[in-house]
């Protein structure tokens, strides 16, 4: 693969300049995960941001790239978990973002990563899960972790793209909800990825009881809406306005009698302003989460 990011131009390693901070402060304005941001204090309460970061556009991708990693050391979230990665992205985050462990879902091509804060987040294993009708480049990645003595099972996907591919699309988030609603009862299980999917998609699978999609949960919120919208993102220079929910994150607490019951508490859009270079981050928009005990 072609050389993409430039090595002497990677800053000091999880810095986040002044100017940077300031930008991504008022990108957060009209949902401010900032004032959200845990602090290592703050043991009880998971964040977690997940994002497609639209690797696979390499027009200005070295800023883009910066500003994730400026959001990063600004939010500090426990888990990130990411769509879209190619392997000098990749490359880039481990030199930068030095306080998380990197966890790839493939090696080539495009694929999905998670990235878990180090001082709050311990992996104890990882898996990668095949879907064997798909087309792309697609699978499901699995971390189980321990978060602050509580188990964590951690999940990301990139599902199938396009209208047309709606019943491989439900495949593939069968297979989410069969390892979701199969967790064992102590373990917290939360899924975040670019799902491409449609509202009545959802509706003919169906979601566990015990499973809660995390903006609906959340009261619907209508600045949280969106995640892929082409009348405010202009990085796809689209001829047509499209706004959809393709990004989303279920949730389904641990249940077990004595284990703490997370339960989701606050949710952002984040990247939703242009960097210096005159592009966002990504066409799609960030979602911020953070769960507390109820």
């Amino acid at each position: 693969m072609e050389r993409i990011f430039e090595d002497e131009d990677i800053p000091d390693r999880d810095s986040c300049p002044d100017t940077r901070k300031k930008e991504e402060e008022k990108a957060a304005e009209p949902c401010p995960a900032s004032s959200h941001k845990p602090s290592e204090e703050d043991n009880g309460k998971l964040s977690v941001i997940s994002w497609n970061v639209d690797g696979l556009d390499t027009d200005k991708i070295e800023e883009r790239a910066r500003g994730l990693c400026s959001f990063l050391a600004l939010y500090t979230p426990d888990v990130v978990l990411l769509q879209e990665l190619i392997p000098p992205y990749v490359q880039y985050l481990k030199k930068r973002a030095v306080s998380y462990l990197i966890i790839q879902g493939g090696e080539e091509g495009y694929f999905t990563g998670m990235m878990l804060k180090r001082s709050r987040v311990k992996l104890v294993e990882s898996e990668i899960v095949t879907y064997p009708t798909t087309q792309m480049m697609r699978n499901l990645l699995l971390a189980q972790v321990d978060f602050k003595g509580q188990k964590l099972c951690l999940m990301t996907s990139h599902f199938e793209s396009c209208k047309a591919h709606a019943a491989e699309r439900m495949k593939q988030l069968r297979v989410v909800k069969q390892r979701m609603k199969g967790a064992p009862y102590d373990v917290t299980v939360l899924f975040g990825g670019d799902t491409n999917l449609r509202d009545p998609e959802v509706a003919k699978v169906g979601l566990p009881s015990s499973v809660c999609d995390v903006w609906e949960r959340l009261g619907k919120q209508e600045h949280c809406r969106y995640t892929w919208d082409t009348k405010a993102n202009n990085n796809k220079a689209a001829p047509y306005i499209s706004r959809c929910r393709f990004d989303r994150v279920y949730f389904r607490p641990a249940t077990k009698d004595g284990v703490p019951r997370l339960a989701p508490d606050h949710m952002a859009l984040v990247g939703l302003e242009k960097l210096d270079c005159g592009r966002f981050i990504s066409d799609h928009w960030g979602i911020y989460c953070s769960f507390s005990a109820g």
